[in-house]
């Protein structure tokens, strides 16, 4: 909490004056962490499973598999060379999905 050096300072008799029932007001006039928001304002910013995304454009550039990495036949993962756990058939099958 910020402090106001220049503010007057209470001595231990003025903090001793307060009556309770100022000190009762005062609880029960704190201003509540409850925020007003509106509901369809805060909707609109969740995407919810299976929408439409036909009209979202693709911002991010693909780049395909590069020499030492390989796509895992169970996980479909692209991972490095060194994290071949087993080669069956031609297919390759990562450390985690073999793990």
């Amino acid at each position: 909490m910020a402090t106001d050096y220049d503010a007057p300072r209470k001595t231990e008799e003025d903090a001793g004056e307060e009556s309770i029932e100022e000190l009762k007001t005062r609880r029960t006039t704190v201003p509540s962490a409850l925020v007003d928001e509106d509901e369809a304002e805060a909707a609109d910013a969740f995407e919810l499973p299976g929408a439409d995304l036909s009209g979202e454009e693709l911002l991010v550039r693909v780049l395909p598999a590069q020499a030492d990495e390989f796509t895992c036949a169970s996980c479909f993962l692209v991972r490095h060379r060194s994290q071949i756990a087993l080669e069956k058939n031609g297919m390759y099958y990562c450390v985690d999905c073999e793990g």
